[in-house]
């Protein structure tokens, strides 16, 4: 498992096959998944791991595990993927936390190290999040890391799509 980021209370490393468990317990969570356009399985979050797997080959990133620095227990990801962001393939930052350790600041945590992480080790002019419009905590999350609202566009998947953006250039 290689570690790419530290941050006060976590980190984050890349993910693998035996990270299903933790995952599962996050990407199964009908609540935690409410604006997302299905529940996942077993067999997703074990695509989804993969997924990963060959991003972080392919493009040298992908979404990471995001795991207590104290226990080491994994409580979610977060991490830049390439998106259809309305037709452009763009650079997102993607978090998901597990329902019992929401609302501690660990997506804006693990959110900030890995906006950091992107504009030190990648080109990109800047970086995105976006969720369904009805996610108030997802963008207020991307608000929170120094994101601002870009726009909305209709899609088949979100109905309302909700897009924030910061630039390196808001960074100073």
């Amino acid at each position: 498992m290689k570690m790419i980021l530290e941050t006060e209370r976590l980190f984050l490393r890349e993910m693998t096959m035996g990270d299903f468990d933790a995952l599962y317990a996050v990407l199964s969570d009908a609540e935690i998944m409410q604006h997302y356009p299905y529940t996942f399985d077993e067999e997703r979050v074990r695509s989804w791991i993969e997924r990963n797997m060959k991003r972080y080959t392919d493009d040298g990133f992908g979404l990471w595990a995001v795991c207590l620095k104290d226990t080491g227990e994994m409580i979610g990801d977060c991490g830049l993927t390439l998106q259809n962001i309305d037709g452009q393939i763009l650079p997102e930052i993607g978090y998901h936390i597990r329902r019992d350790q929401q609302r501690k600041g660990y997506a804006k945590e693990a959110a900030m190290a890995v906006r950091d992480w992107a504009f030190q080790n990648t080109e990109y002019p800047a970086l995105y999040s976006y969720c369904k419009y009805t996610n108030v905590g997802s963008f207020k999350t991307a608000e929170s890391i120094g994101m601002h609202f870009e726009k909305e566009y209709e899609d088949e998947a979100n109905k309302i799509t909700h897009v924030s953006v910061i630039r390196r250039e808001d960074l100073g």
